[in-house]
């Protein structure tokens, strides 16, 4: 079960991956057709802020991606010298802990958001960009990342439980050094 759940996540984040960079290829090539523009004295103005809010959201829709691919950062020092059973407590122990900062940042979104909601907030620039349009999917791709990380903790959980530790460590481990450098 624990198995068939990463793979539909790994799935889902993977399709979630690829729209966003969709987004930013289109990002992209609207600040390039911009530029372009402006050498011939004309622009269509607010690019740079634009590209500001994709990035924003492309981010917090990226991290979950990002983590189940193992592409976040680690110190392993202590974790490079247990063994397999020592390994998988700080696995497991270092994605407890990313839930637990995960979830708090998302529900600390939510203030943000609401109060754009509730007083109808325009960005400060000449695009007065109503903010919960850029917002909401912001805090959706931070939700996302949060039920993504509590999702494969217990995944890793029943794993590590099921004394199938590679296959946690696939899930939730840190890549070494001699591993990255190979």
């Amino acid at each position: 079960m624990a198995g068939k759940m990463l793979a539909v996540l790994r799935d889902v984040n993977r399709k979630v991956a690829i729209a966003i960079g969709i987004m930013l290829l289109v990002c992209a090539a609207v600040v390039l057709l911009d530029i372009a523009l402006r050498q011939l004295g004309t622009s269509f103005g607010g690019t740079d802020e634009i590209s500001g809010y994709v990035m924003a959201i492309a981010t917090a829709w990226g991290m979950g991606f990002a983590m189940l691919e193992l592409g976040h950062v680690r110190i392993d020092i202590l974790r490079s010298r247990a063994n397999q059973i020592g390994r998988s407590i700080f696995d497991l122990i270092s994605m407890v802990i990313l839930s637990i900062t995960i979830t708090v940042i998302a529900v600390q979104c939510w203030p943000v958001v609401s109060i754009s909601i509730a007083n109808s907030a325009r960005a400060n620039t000449p695009l007065e960009t109503p903010l919960a349009l850029v917002q909401i999917p912001w805090f959706a791709g931070w939700i996302w990342f949060a039920v993504m990380a509590w999702l494969t903790f217990l995944a890793a959980l029943m794993l590590i439980f099921q004394g199938r530790f590679a296959e946690g460590e696939a899930a939730i481990g840190a890549f070494s050094e001699e591993d990255a450098v190979l």
